[in-house]
């Protein structure tokens, strides 16, 4: 059986979420200048934006609402950087190659982390008894 994660850096959902925001920061290097601040600082921030809902739903495990909430938001930036990338394409500033592999890492990662909703119980911080 596998070990269980003890912070949200071991999550191997976390772990491909920060590498495709990478892929994604240093792809965006090549914009050009005119999608700075439209464009570029919108898909950064939603695929940053999934890290980061992971992480805050990693420290609302004691209560499932809140966990299951913070995973959604999750998965909504992920869908939301899918649809810049799509944009990115129709523009020409992405390869349609490099558009459908990070597309696919984004697919992945969705269905990660609706697996961890679907097993949210699991995930939960067990109350202690007195």
């Amino acid at each position: 059986m596998a070990k269980m994660a003890t912070t949200y850096r071991e999550l191997r959902v976390y772990g491909n979420a920060k590498k495709a925001a990478m892929e994604i920061f240093h792809i965006t290097k090549t914009f050009p200048a005119i999608e700075k601040y439209s464009m570029v600082d919108q898909i950064r921030r939603s695929s940053r934006s999934v890290c980061t809902n992971l992480a805050e739903g990693w420290r609302k495990r004691r209560y499932k609402a809140a966990f299951i909430a913070k995973l959604s938001d999750a998965e909504s930036e992920a869908c939301e950087t899918q649809v810049w990338l799509d944009f990115a394409q129709s523009c020409d500033y992405l390869d349609e190659t490099v558009a459908k592999r990070i597309d696919q890492d984004y697919e992945q990662i969705m269905g990660q982390i609706v697996l961890m909703v679907d097993e949210a119980d699991k995930w939960l911080i067990q109350k202690k008894g007195f």
